[in-house]
């Protein structure tokens, strides 16, 4: 049953995090209409489509990085596109954890430095543990040029996770990773959710790693259909 969205349903719902009503846009030609969606806590959500459907474009709106032509975010009872830029900013950075695919890491910097400002910027601690489980520990004092693709993708979902979102959104999360450390990856992101009573959001074209999440819908013919 496809989620509708309902202020008042997001305020009587504790584990409801984010509620997107009636989302739709274009550029020179349709990509989805009239979306609604609903996440809540220790929940995870894929959204699988073909190259152009629009959902690296759905989750830019549901991350806050992109107004939408019609429709409403709803995060903390909030209309994020209704907020001024600098509150919008404020979420971003304190409960939003965005895993952008082409990673974002600061160039001339060490892994560490990298981790260093998102632990700075989030007031927490980075955490080795994580790290650790991301396999590379041994790797964190080293350039980030120095790393392999994999490597520098695992060191952009550290970060994120370090700084404790209360939502992860993520764009082809595990692109530069074999299918082994893709699943392991996963794995991790889920005990994330679970632990930290977060939601995960991610859109892939990688149907096993879609399928691995709780909810999957697939962005076609300009709307969402549900898969599981």
């Amino acid at each position: 049953m496809m989620d509708t969205y309902s202020k008042d349903n997001l305020a009587l719902d504790p584990n409801c995090i984010l509620e997107a009503s009636c989302i739709t846009h274009k550029f020179d030609y349709k990509l989805f209409n009239n979306i609604n969606l609903s996440f809540f806590k220790k929940q995870s959500v894929s959204i699988l489509g073909e190259s152009g459907s629009g959902k690296s474009t759905l989750l830019n709106i549901l991350s806050s990085l992109l107004a939408p032509n019609n429709g409403k975010v709803i995060y903390d009872a909030l209309d994020l596109y209704s907020l001024s830029n600098t509150d919008l900013l404020n979420i971003r950075r304190r409960y939003f954890g965005i895993i952008f695919q082409a990673h974002y890491l600061f160039r001339g910097f060490t892994a560490k430095d990298n981790l260093n400002i998102s632990s700075f910027l989030s007031s927490n601690s980075i955490d080795y543990e994580l790290l650790n489980k991301l396999g590379i520990l041994n790797v964190i004092n080293q350039n980030v040029g120095e790393l392999s693709g994999g490597q520098q993708q695992r060191l952009s979902i550290a970060r994120v996770l370090n700084k404790k979102p209360k939502i992860i959104f993520a764009d082809e999360p595990t692109g530069n990773l074999d299918k082994k450390t893709s699943l392991y990856v996963m794995n991790i992101l889920f005990e994330y959710i679970k632990e930290y009573n977060s939601s995960l959001v991610l859109v892939t074209h990688e149907e096993d790693i879609a399928f691995s999440c709780d909810r999957v819908y697939s962005l076609v013919d300009n709307n969402l259909k549900v898969l599981k």
